[in-house]
């Protein structure tokens, strides 16, 4: 039976549960919130993490802010538990394309041809990730978000809505 634990019960968090849910790979998704713990599905506080790991179950942070997602991400990484790869079954993701671990597309997102999406990133709704660009750890590409061809955007930064990357702004 395998299970998703999502830190965070927020609209990111519920974001991320629609996403697991529409995969359709888990058997059960719950959460840990810190200020949310008499709520439906959730299970307790966040630090309770251990209590809940097993083979069976991956965690992912849904934080928004890069610096707490990356932070959560390493903790977690450092007990041996597997944060996911999520990807929305309307975003296109090149078969060239690498993914690292706790990467999430979300619908409408594109992830081109020799792309790498490096651990934690967040590429939100309908952003466009055009070829042979890195996107280095803990960045987060904003709903429409545009990084043209050829760019290498830098740790935990955030690409807002509407902003456009034009091609090697940030060289290789």
């Amino acid at each position: 039976m395998k299970k998703l634990l999502i830190l965070g019960a927020g609209g990111y968090g519920k974001t991320i549960a629609d996403v697991a849910q529409q995969l359709g790979c888990y058997d059960k998704i719950a959460f840990l919130d810190d200020g949310k713990t008499n709520a439906p599905g959730v299970l307790g506080r966040c630090d309770e993490f251990l209590s809940f790991a097993d083979e069976a179950t991956e965690i992912y942070p849904a934080f928004g802010n890069n610096e707490t997602r990356m932070a959560w991400i390493n903790r977690l990484m450092e007990h041996g538990i597997r944060v996911p790869v999520l990807v929305h079954p309307s975003a296109y993701v090149s078969p060239t394309a690498t993914l690292f671990s706790g990467v999430t597309v979300l619908p409408k997102a594109v992830v081109n041809t020799g792309v790498m999406v490096k651990t934690g990133c967040i590429i939100n709704i309908g952003a466009l990730i055009d070829h042979d660009s890195v996107i280095e750890d803990g960045c987060h590409l904003a709903p429409g978000a545009i990084v043209k061809a050829e760019n290498r955007i830098p740790v935990k930064s955030k690409i807002d809505s509407g902003t456009v990357i034009e091609n090697r702004q940030y060289p290789l």
